[in-house]
């Protein structure tokens, strides 16, 4: 009888005992879950399914959307693509650093190897990192050129990554070749790559005299060097067995992408998958030709969406997605014309790239950082929707909560501690932000204030709660508001940080 009240004393209390003992490996697993980044390049707010649109169908980002959360005030911290990834690798805003600005494929690193990264920083916690796609933060040092035909350094390895697979640049930048772990896949020393962003090499064409010849006729700018019939940004000679095909490109990175889950499905992992889809020139694969009538920008955010498709089902086939803290996002608002003939205005119909919002790519309306943003954790995070206001640059101060690692006082100077809105936990998320497209922007609560400089010497107030488009300058109405938020801009600016 003892015997039998003792096993059914032991019984009940192990049923009293919270799960969160009981489970404490799975728990322990849980605390550093798998981490999946996945920047896209000029996709707009209103460019997906799940954020209204109807003339594209992106059936993998809505599936993503409906389990995890949907955040309508989600940000990266610049208006265009160098700015807005600086700010996401370190964690301080873009303005701050001298040579942020869009990049040439030339330019030397611009992030630091000497402070905390979004990479490091998970290494830090016993991370596999990898980073596959669009790099353009510069790679080789500063004053001295690029060594393209050897290792290329420093580059993502010294700031935090094991892995890379990647682009210097851009797809309309040369050079026009792939980078896995820091040398060029594919080059034949016989024919050496030159790379030059000041003048032409003789004897190869270019896109003003061989113009008649191109494939994809260039509407400004991308008229250097010539490359699988398109014209490009620079000029490069040779490295032909290594020349990318545009068309293949998002397979291309979809298959690293792919492997780099595969190598490290028993031990924590990041990575940070950065598209080129669906920047210029928008070349999709054949099998995605028409799949819209918008085109091919609108036949690039089908593409998109598939490769965002392949790297979940590697998740759901490896067991994993419970485990998985996947983000989306963009690194920038949309542009339509952007360089090159490929009827995006024509094509557009009733599609409306960043939504409701005004602006886009290069501008300070919301239409220019205000983007998709998902976050999905199956095995954490609730499905819902969320009005926190959240941005790019807060990843290194949230992820580094989420691990359990230390920032030192110099790093990510502009990073918030925003996992609880991330995760779903918290309805506010960062009390202010900072948009960067050439000057300054600062919201704050309902108001948004664009500020000055040589060329707008007048400020502009918006209150986006009644006028959400941005098409009223309410300053001269509200000069004590106007007054509080340029103190504040100012101050944000002239000072060297924001985190406490």
């Amino acid at each position: 009888m003892k015997m039998l009240f003792a096993m059914r004393f032991s019984l009940v209390a192990l049923l009293m005992i919270p799960a969160a003992v009981l489970h404490g490996a799975d728990n322990l697993k849980q605390s550093k879950p798998n981490i999946v980044f996945i920047l896209a390049d000029d996709l707009g707010y209103g460019d997906i399914g799940c954020y209204g649109a109807t003339r594209v169908k992106t059936p993998n980002l809505d599936r993503l959307a409906k389990g995890g959360l949907r955040f309508l005030d989600g940000h990266s911290a610049a208006a265009t693509c160098t700015p807005s990834r600086y700010a996401l690798m370190t964690g301080e805003y873009a303005f701050r650093r001298k040579g942020t600005h869009i990049l040439p494929g030339d330019a030397a690193l611009v992030v630091p190897t000497d402070r905390a990264t979004l990479p490091a920083i998970l290494k830090k916690a016993g991370y596999s990192t990898g980073v596959v796609g669009k790099w353009h933060l510069g790679l080789g040092d500063t004053g001295s050129p690029i060594a393209w035909n050897d290792e290329i350094k420093p580059g993502p390895r010294e700031v935090g990554f094991d892995y890379s697979f990647i682009m210097a640049a851009t797809g309309d930048r040369v050079p026009c070749v792939y980078i896995e772990n820091q040398r060029i896949v594919g080059l034949d020393p016989a024919d050496p790559i030159e790379v030059n962003y000041k003048k032409p090499f003789e004897g190869e064409p270019n896109g003003i005299t061989d113009r008649d010849k191109l494939r994809h006729n260039w509407s400004h700018g991308h008229n250097n060097a010539v490359v699988n019939g398109i014209g490009r940004i620079g000029f490069m000679k040779g490295g032909n067995a290594a020349l990318w095909k545009d068309e293949e490109m998002s397979d291309a990175f979809t298959r690293r992408g792919v492997q780099f889950i595969e190598r490290h499905q028993k031990e924590p992992f990041f990575l940070y998958f950065a598209t080129h889809g669906i920047h210029v020139p928008r070349i999709p694969h054949p099998r995605f030709v028409h799949a819209t009538e918008m085109g091919a920008r609108g036949d690039a955010i089908v593409e998109f969406d598939a490769a965002v498709g392949e790297l979940l089902d590697t998740l759901d086939r490896l067991k994993l997605t419970e485990n998985t803290l996947v983000i989306v996002s963009s690194d920038n608002g949309p542009v339509l014309d952007d360089g090159y003939q490929d009827d995006a205005v024509e094509n557009l119909g009733g599609h409306k790239p960043a939504g409701a919002l005004r602006g886009g790519k290069g501008t300070l309306w919301e239409g220019a950082t205000r983007l998709p943003f998902i976050v999905s954790w199956p095995g954490r995070i609730r499905p819902g929707v969320s009005n926190a206001l959240v941005c790019q640059v807060d990843l290194c101060a949230s992820f580094a909560a989420l691990v359990g690692v230390d920032l030192g006082r110099d790093d990510a100077p502009d990073s918030f501690n925003v996992l609880p809105s991330l995760l779903g936990d918290s309805k506010t998320g960062r009390d202010h932000l900072v948009e960067h497209a050439g000057r300054l922007a600062l919201r704050q609560g309902e108001w948004k204030l664009i500020g000055t400089d040589n060329k707008n010497p007048s400020v502009v107030l918006y209150n986006l709660t009644n006028d959400p488009t941005e098409t009223t300058n309410v300053a001269e109405q509200n000069p004590d508001v106007t007054a509080r938020l340029t103190e504040r801009l100012n101050e944000i600016a002239t000072n060297q940080r924001t985190r406490p």
